[in-house]
């Protein structure tokens, strides 16, 4: 028996990183799913291979009459929508506050935040006239803690996930709808390529590279991966967390848990040998 057999569920950006490994995990565990991104080949090639439990749609999730769609299709094709995953995402302008400029701005904000609203908007619907559901919008340790995201304007948006997941979970909740988040740390996924500019194609190459950069960025001694967060995207679309709701869950090896051990100790050594020759 898998962890989600029964379920229907709709996951945005789903053509790479977190989103594609989501898809093939949920199938996995029983799920039928329906996905969104913008790119038609890979969505399409993705859902060959996933097999009849997955249905593509080509997707703008910045355009409420798409996602509408988009939420339409899970329930005529599969005839109900358990879990939707806002995980549709991107980077954001990089610099200070001077530089920043308006249009990026909202375009960041459309994708990041607009987004997530309108997909809880139309799922929202048809949970409650279910009396169920499970709603998981992907946040960011960029949103908890400032520092940790090289663009102020994707940590502002992040935050804006996490407290809109907060609110949506008191209403919702009454309806027994859940809605909870997930922020991970440092996943090894293109995002990075592409937020310094890199083509999606090009930046598709370097997670190998970024499993080297942030294996020491964090206490557990490697980068994240896709497949931590699917998991937990498993989890929380399953009845295992029926009682979890307007949680942000945070998966990111403790890298917001303060400093790593072994920093602390070698500035306190630092700090004794400055002693040592003081005396």
């Amino acid at each position: 028996m898998g962890r989600l057999d029964g379920k229907v569920a709709v996951i945005t950006g789903a053509t790479s990183g977190i989103g594609l490994r989501t898809a093939e995990v949920f199938v996995a565990e029983g799920a039928k799913i329906v996905i969104a991104g913008r790119r038609i080949p890979e969505g399409e090639a993705l859902a060959r291979q996933l097999g009849a439990n997955c249905a593509f749609l080509q997707t703008d999730v910045t355009v409420e009459a798409q996602m509408q769609a988009l939420i339409a299709l899970a329930v005529e094709r599969f005839g109900r929508i358990d879990c939707l995953f806002n995980n549709a995402g991107g980077p954001a302008q990089t610099g200070g506050i001077e530089g920043l400029e308006v249009e990026r701005f909202d375009a960041a904000m459309a994708t990041l935040v607009r987004s997530v609203m309108l997909g809880m908007k139309h799922a929202a619907p048809h949970m409650k006239k279910q009396g169920s559901g499970s709603i998981i919008n992907n946040g960011s340790i960029a949103g908890r803690l400032a520092g940790f995201s090289s663009s102020i304007v994707y940590g502002a948006a992040k935050a804006a996930v996490i407290h809109l997941t907060k609110c949506v979970a008191m209403e919702l909740g009454e309806s027994n709808v859940r809605v909870n988040s997930i922020s991970p740390g440092a996943i090894a996924t293109g995002i990075f390529g592409k937020a310094l500019g890199l083509s999606t194609d090009a930046a598709e190459k370097t997670p190998a590279m970024m499993r080297e950069v942030y294996k020491t960025a964090q206490p557990i001694p490697r980068a994240g991966l896709t497949d931590d967060i699917a998991h937990a995207a498993v989890f929380l679309a399953s009845d295992e967390s029926s009682f979890i709701n307007g949680h942000d869950l945070v998966i990111d090896g403790a890298m917001t848990g303060g400093r790593n051990w072994s920093q602390q100790q070698q500035g306190l050594s630092a700090l004794r040998k400055a002693f040592d020759q003081g005396a």
